[in-house]
This record gives structure tokens, C-alpha cells and sequence, in this order.
């Protein structure tokens, strides 16, 4: 297995095999006069599980002799990538690694190839989580369907933010695991300490899905959201609904009473760090178990306890799908999608989802994070994993989601940097995504002013 990772545009069969030759030998090269199955590239990007998904691709190779190239970039990097490689004559990735904010633009498009028309047989396995039935597409009614449409893709990361929290401070302070929250608001005013240690941190910086992802739990679970009803076709403007003020008014409480004093301008990294480093006493974050227990990259090992994201009295914990889905584009041969089918079979078994685990990723396999392995101190996270899944919900359903996601980005930073006033930020979001929903075609009635 070798990553690619600058712009090399040689034709693919002779980087390929320069890569081979570089990074695995001769071993490797002869393993691919006996290999099953065709080489493959994966595009995929750089993300705090990457090197999970790294650790078992190279099993994969190891146990199989077949050969996978990793084209690791950043985020929006292997988005623009993925958009390019699908509208060539021929695709020079075999495999895409999707997000869930932006799969249905790939699917819609017709890029993808349904997975058992490469294999009739094929199936997703029952102990793999659909996630909200996103690896399933209705082509006739542009829907994703379980029921009616066909597999386009094997979920390969659930990537949903989970709440963490020093367990070491709730068990010194008598604290309980917050299930609302007003409960994590009182739990993070008696960790609070500035500047050594902030009750929480929060992404509130703008990018590509960063602040919107990282509020979408509060609205959500405070019966806001972007539209009434994407999965059901009613497009409704509801970004400034009064349930949506409310959830990002809980947000902004909290940043403003026991948060980073930058919310505004703190990334995913910076975050993940304030946990690592002890300067946060609870974050809502993806997970990253294996960080927080590396104690060459942590000062808190052993010392963070997990649990779904806070829910409130009339609706339950919401968290937004961030997962990974793997697809194979149409535009690639016959061969390589055979390959590609292969690895993604493999992939699905509990050996390989196991593997993923110790690697420090979050499997996709309910099995896995139900099993025995979940008992273990260093998978203490797989419980609220587990418990966090079932009510994870998309977060688009529409090919526009970067377009919606530029208004939604700029604006939910501008009402936490405290440059809007958040009535005016989510007034001035709904009248721009009900421009631009219009445009693009769709009935979007947009709600009053708030």
C-alpha cells in the first residue's frame, strides 16, 4: 500500500506501479503477478481517523496481496478531487471516500455505480448501520430510500460528534453524566476555571462544514433545523424558526458563560487540543479516542468519559451525520470496480471492523460496538457510540448543500463572533437559502422575519 498525496497526473497504471516499486519493493511487485484482484486508488481525506482506516488497508494488503493506493488530502482537497475524477473520460480513483454533507450531489449526478450491478450478490451487512439509510438511492425519485432504491455505497466511519468530559473531574466534583442541557451547563460552570481550564470548548469557526455541523446538535434537539423536512421533500426555509433561535441561543449561552473566550475563531483542531492539553472540561467533538489516550500527544489519558450529545425535554439527542461512505464511480473498469467491490467486502467482516477499532476508529458495525471489546477501558467510548447512532440524523439530502452550507457558515459565525445579532444572522441565512433554493428549482416558502 503506498499514499499519494501531491499532483501527480502521470497516467494512473505507471504511478501505480512507481508507487509500488518505491514504497512496498519487490515484495509487493511480485504479490501482484498472483494478486486476485486489480490495483486500486482510494481518495480520501487527512481526518483524526484516517490512520485507523490506514492501519486496516494495509491489513487488507497484507492478507490479500492485493494492491491499494491511499490519495490522502485535505478536506475540501478531496471533495474537489472526487467532483473532477467523476466528469473524466476515466476516473483515476476507484474508490471515493464521501461525506455525508455533500454524497447525494454524487449519487443525483448519476456518478455512482449501484453496487450490485457490479455484483448482483452483493449486499450491505446486517450488522453494518445504514445511518440513516444514506448508503441507499431511488434514482426514479431522486430519494434516498431503503426501501425503494438501490446500494450506491458501505458506510467506512460514523464521524459523529459525541460529548466528551474530563471523568476524572466529575468523579472528583460528584458530577453525573449530563443527559440535557441545562444539566452539561451546571456540570461545566463547576469545571470552569480560566484561563487554565474553560467549562467547555466549541468549534465556531467558518469553513467548509465546521460551525454548522457543530451546532446542528442543539438546534436539532431543540426541534430547529435548516428545512422542515429534506428526506420528505417539503424544502420550508426554517433556519430562523423559533426553534432553531432557541438551540443556537443554548449555544451561545454556553459559550458565553463556560467557553472558550475565541469561540468564534476555535477550529476542530483547536478543540481536540484544548481536551488533550487539559484546558477544556467537556467538548462535543468526533471522535478521537486513541488521541486522548496517546500519552505522547495527551495530558489527560484515562481521564475522558464519553456520552451521546445532550438532549432536551421534548426532543432527543440529535446528532448530525459527518460519516464516511464509500463508492465506486461508474467511470472506471470493469475490473477495478470488481476490485473495488472486493475490498469493500472484506472491509464489512468483524475481523476487519475489530481491526479498525484497535487501530483507534470507530467501526461502522453495531456488532463490534455492541461486542465484549466495548468492556474494555480503552473502548469506553463504544457505548456511547452505540447509544448515539440511532437517533444520528443526515444533515443534507440535496446536491446545493454547498451552497446552503456558504450562507449557513458565514452566518452562524458572524451571530457567535457576536458581529450579527443572532435574529438578524438567521434572518439574513433564510433570505439567502431561499434565493438560492428558488434558483436551483425547488419550492422553498421561506418563514417571518423572527
Amino acid at each position: 500500500m503506498s499514499n499519494h498525496t501531491n499532483e501527480d497526473r502521470r497516467p494512473l497504471a505507471g504511478r501505480r506501479l512507481l508507487m509500488s516499486t518505491m514504497a512496498m519493493g519487490t515484495l509487493l511487485l511480485s504479490s501482484l503477478a498472483t494478486a486476485a484482484e486489480a490495483p486500486i486508488t482510494i481518495v480520501i481525506n487527512q481526518s483524526p481517523w484516517f490512520p485507523g482506516f490506514q492501519s486496516v488497508v494495509e491489513k487488507y494488503v497484507e492478507e490479500t496481496g492485493n494492491e491499494v493506493e491511499l490519495d490522502v488530502n485535505p478536506f475540501a482537497g478531496s471533495l474537489e478531487k472526487q467532483r473532477t475524477a467523476v466528469r473524466t473520460e476515466q476516473s483515476p480513483f476507484d474508490l471515493l471516500i464521501m461525506n455525508a454533507g455533500f454524497f447525494v450531489e454524487f449519487y443525483k449526478g448519476g456518478f455512482m455505480q449501484p453496487l450490485t450491478d457490479i455484483d448482483a450478490d452483493f449486499a450491505l451487512s446486517p450488522d453494518i448501520y445504514t445511518f440513516d439509510d444514506s448508503p441507499y438511492w431511488d434514482a426514479d425519485k431522486g430519494l434516498i430510500s431503503a426501501e425503494s432504491g438501490e446500494l450506491y455505497s458501505v458506510p467506512v466511519n460514523p464521524n459523529i460528534p459525541l460529548l466528551h468530559y474530563r471523568e476524572d473531574l466529575y468523579e472528583e466534583h460528584g458530577l453525573s453524566v449530563p443527559a440535557t442541557w441545562d444539566e452539561l451547563l451546571a456540570n461545566a460552570r463547576v469545571l470552569n476555571d480560566p484561563p487554565k481550564r474553560y467549562g467547555i470548548s466549541q468549534r465556531g469557526q467558518r469553513g467548509a462544514f465546521d460551525v454548522t455541523y457543530d451546532v446542528l446538535p442543539y438546534i436539532w434537539s431543540h426541534g430547529g433545523a435548516l428545512f422542515a423536512d429534506q428526506k420528505g421533500g417539503d424544502f420550508t426555509v426554517t433556519i430562523n424558526s423559533p426553534e432553531t433561535f432557541a438551540g443556537m441561543q443554548t449555544y451561545l449561552k454556553l459559550a458565553s458563560e463556560v467557553g472558550h473566550p475565541s469561540t468564534a475563531g476555535q477550529t476542530q483542531t483547536n478543540v481536540i487540543q484544548n481536551m488533550s492539553t487539559g484546558r477544556a472540561g467537556h467538548i462535543l467533538a468526533v471522535l478521537s479516542p486513541g488521541l486522548f489516550d496517546d500519552p505522547t500527544k495527551s495530558a489527560v489519558v484515562d481521564q475522558v468519559g464519553y456520552a451521546a450529545p445532550p438532549a432536551t425535554a421534548d426532543y432527543p439527542s440529535s446528532p448530525p451525520l459527518g460519516h464516511w461512505l464509500a463508492g465506486v464511480p461508474r467511470n472506471i473498469p470493469d475490473a477495478e470496480k470488481k476490485a473495488a467491490l472486493a475490498f469493500l467486502s472484506w472491509f464489512q467482516t468483524d475481523d476487519a471492523q475489530i481491526a479498525y477499532a484497535r487501530a483507534g476508529s470507530a467501526p461502522v458495525s453495531r456488532a463490534v460496538l455492541e461486542s465484549d471489546l466495548a468492556q474494555e477501558r480503552g473502548f469506553r467510548w463504544m457505548k456511547a457510540m452505540a447509544d448515539a447512532i440511532p437517533t444520528a440524523k443526515l444533515t443534507f439530502v440535496i446536491p446545493e448543500a454547498s451552497q446552503v452550507l456558504a450562507v449557513t457558515e458565514l452566518r452562524f459565525n458572524q451571530a457567535i463572533s457576536g458581529e450579527l445579532e443572532l435574529k438578524e444572522a438567521l434572518n439574513m441565512a433564510a433570505s439567502e437559502i431561499h434565493e438560492l433554493m428558488v434558483a436551483a428549482g425547488y419550492e422553498a416558502p421561506q418563514l417571518d422575519d423572527l
